[in-house]
């Protein structure tokens, strides 16, 4: 993922609220939100190319998401997938916080990345840029786009903003959240941030939804779970130049 909204425990059918956008190359191999027959149980899209997947929930009310971290200097290309990040969690037996301790130990083996990962009891960060860094999410709205955990980058604020309008709802109807993942506004340049990668990319990429022939928006996708672990993630998804592809929408009834 490229940019990620969450509601943390303060709503009070939905334990978890999540909305966010995947950018990527479109000549990348994917294949869309689906039930993986391994592990049994984890619901999300799959990176073809290196395997794994930058969203998905599992049956036990487990959710977990991925976003690179932009620096070009900071790349590993030789290190293993990011994706692998969220499957090791949903996949697994230890809960969010042992996970999220024990993520430390090979953090540094992956290009610049950010990890939530969430099960009924808490929410936990995992980073690795600039320094590994673990901690324990507090209830309330966080976001994270391609810079660091609650970095304030305009399209992060702005979706952090619907999700917060949202969560004040039943939170039923998704519609704003479908609204606010196709934003293609553009940030004004006094408010973008400086990545490493010039001011013309800066600008292209500011935006929540990325329209392109060769790389944008591929899949936004909302997750709901509630106190249960029950609830559902959805995904749309797009071709080169934000061309509609397809909906899929699986429910979770742990």
């Amino acid at each position: 993922m490229c940019l990620v909204a969450v509601a943390w425990k303060i709503h009070p059918r939905w334990r978890l609220l999540m909305a966010g956008n995947r950018d990527e190359f479109h000549a990348r191999p994917t294949a869309g939100l689906a039930a993986w027959p391994e592990p049994s149980g984890l619901r999300a899209g799959r990176d073809l190319q290196s395997g794994g997947t930058w969203v998905g929930i599992e049956g036990r009310g487990r959710a977990a998401v991925v976003t690179n971290v932009r620096d070009p200097l900071a790349q590993t290309l030789s290190g293993p997938s990011r994706g692998e990040l969220p499957v090791g969690f949903l996949q697994g037996t230890d809960d969010a916080a042992r996970h999220g301790r024990d993520s430390m130990a090979n953090a540094g083996n992956y290009s610049p990345f950010n990890l939530l990962i969430a099960d009924a009891d808490s929410c936990e960060y995992i980073g690795n840029h600039p320094v590994a860094e673990h901690r324990t999410i507090a209830p309330g709205i966080h976001g994270m786009s391609n810079g660091g955990f609650d970095i304030p980058w305009p399209k992060t604020r702005r979706l952090c903003e619907a999700m917060r309008k949202w969560s004040e709802t039943d939170a039923i109807d998704p519609a704003p959240l479908w609204h606010a993942l196709a934003d293609e506004r553009t940030a004004d340049d006094a408010e973008l941030p400086d990545t490493g990668v010039g001011l013309e990319l800066e600008r292209t990429l500011s935006p929540a939804f990325i329209r392109g022939p060769l790389y944008g928006t591929r899949a936004s996708t909302i997750i709901a779970l509630d106190y249960q672990g029950r609830g559902y993630i959805s995904e749309r998804r797009f071709g080169p130049n934000g061309v509609f592809e397809g909906e899929t929408t699986l429910f979770n009834d742990a």
